[in-house]
């Protein structure tokens, strides 16, 4: 974490503004700066269990006044531009209730919400590489599939805080999608990089 000037050893959410910019892996990130005024970094693995511990942490030992993840997904939506896109929700792709609906977790809600308008994406423990996984996860309305932004969401609103989600296409979300996302990681980082600057003027 960054070191704080001793006159603020103890911010308060007032005079200490910094954003935690969070990604799943660092060659998502390639293509920003080591160090972005007002921001902290946060890498937290890849997987919801990950993405939750490793945020949980950051935020218990830090203030921050906003979360801005950034980070790649397969898009369901074949008609989605292979750019950086906003999203807005997200639900589990990879549970069931006990009835057997997908997406519907036990105890979890259905779907989590970043309070932005955005794409909905499906958010599961596994790479998404086979068209008929997708052909599956297509009707829930998904655009996007990725494997930590429902854990990322859920975390941020344990912690009450707000969060901006951002993810650049990587892949097509079927056969032959881990060759796609390895070869895209640089290109998108770029557009994750431009879209962020966009944004928040850094």
């Amino acid at each position: 974490m960054r070191n704080r000037p001793a006159a603020q050893a103890a911010p308060t959410w007032d005079n200490w503004i910094v954003k935690l910019l969070v990604a799943a892996l660092a060659t998502e990130l390639s293509a920003f700066p080591a160090e972005i005024p007002g921001f902290d970094r946060l890498v937290t693995g890849p997987g919801k269990l990950q993405a939750t511990y490793a945020l949980t942490r950051a935020l218990d030992a830090a203030r921050y006044d906003e979360i801005v993840v950034v980070g790649t997904a397969g898009a369901i939506d074949h008609d989605l531009e292979a750019t950086a896109h906003e999203v807005g929700s997200a639900l589990q792709h990879d549970v069931t209730d006990f009835d057997g609906v997908l997406g519907q977790h036990i105890s979890l809600p259905a779907r989590v919400h970043t309070g932005r308008d955005g794409l909905l994406i499906a958010t599961g423990d596994h790479f998404v590489s086979d068209a008929e996984v997708t052909a599956v996860i297509r009707p829930t309305g998904a655009a996007l599939v990725d494997m930590e932004t429902y854990a990322y969401i859920w975390v941020a609103e344990k912690f009450g805080l707000p969060i901006r989600v951002f993810r650049a296409v990587s892949d097509r979300a079927e056969d032959g999608a881990l060759n796609d996302f390895t070869a895209a990681l640089a290109r998108c980082s770029a557009q994750l990089w431009a879209r962020v600057q966009d944004e928040y003027g850094v």
